[in-house]
């Protein structure tokens, strides 16, 4: 982070540099933490709107499996096996 010594420099000028380099590392500082933060979250609610909603919109009644595929393979080829 290039931008910590602009935050932490004391010398001539740094009354104008100072300022600029604070806002650069708690921009990304608190854009970082944000992203942690929300990207789970959002996946985690989509998902239980998937899990809820889904059978609304699919054509048969059917119920969602939340096991994830099998892998099988044969001959060199992979399939998926529900």
């Amino acid at each position: 982070m290039t931008a910590v010594p602009l935050a932490v420099s004391t010398g001539p000028g740094f009354e104008l540099r100072q300022p600029k380099g604070i806002a650069i590392v708690g921009g990304l500082l608190v854009a970082q933490l944000i992203t942690l933060h929300s990207t789970p979250v959002m996946y985690l609610a989509l998902d239980r709107l998937h899990v809820s909603f889904g059978s609304m919109f699919s054509s048969r009644n059917r119920e969602v499996s939340r096991d994830p595929p099998v892998i099988a393979k044969c001959d060199g080829l992979s399939r998926a096996i529900r």
